[in-house]
């Protein structure tokens, strides 16, 4: 993906661009900062950008599992390791955040279904970072902000909680991803 830049026109005005590449899919945009500005919004209305950022997502889905696969087979990272560069590399400072990086790190890398409150703290620890206080508090808070829920035939127990669609855009936001 590129970035946005500014431009020098041949008449010495500064112009905008944006150029986005995903797969095939390219935005070209170029004009005044106003033109850049009103095209890429009503662009970010349409299905193209929701097809590109599905995209996207996809591409980071699968960058995931494999770095998880060739983690795996070389034995490297431990996992507190890997969830400390997860938390840091994210920039995820408040502990809410955290909590749902955990969640999210513990099912989708563990693979762990079953995770009680034990278990999160318990990778906090192994990473060296303070484990949430109150983690009760913190999962009913997420699950009040629709951040996690319950998978279809699971009781509603903290320790079954997945991230939601909702949660999963809060930990895209926060990361910058």
């Amino acid at each position: 993906m590129a970035g946005e830049n500014l431009v020098t026109g041949s008449d010495g005005t500064n112009d905008s661009r944006l150029l986005i590449r995903v797969s095939g899919f390219e935005i070209d945009i170029s004009g005044s900062q106003r033109e850049v500005d009103a095209k890429m919004l009503k662009i970010s209305e349409g299905e193209q950008w929701s097809t590109a950022i599905a995209k996207v997502r996809s591409a980071r889905e699968a960058a995931i599992a494999a770095a998880v696969e060739a983690a795996k087979k070389s034995g490297l990272p431990d996992r507190g390791t890997a969830f400390h560069a997860l938390i840091t590399n994210s920039s995820l400072t408040k502990k809410p955040d955290q909590v749902l990086a955990a969640i999210q790190y513990l099912r989708d890398v563990e693979g762990i279904a079953d995770s009680p409150p034990r278990v999160l703290k318990d990778l906090f620890s192994d990473a060296g970072l303070e484990p949430p206080e109150n983690l009760s508090l913190y999962l009913n808070r997420l699950l009040e902000r629709e951040f996690i829920g319950y998978p279809p035939g699971t009781p509603e127990k903290n320790r079954f909680a997945i991230l939601t669609p909702e949660g999963r855009a809060h930990l895209d936001r926060r990361s910058g991803a």
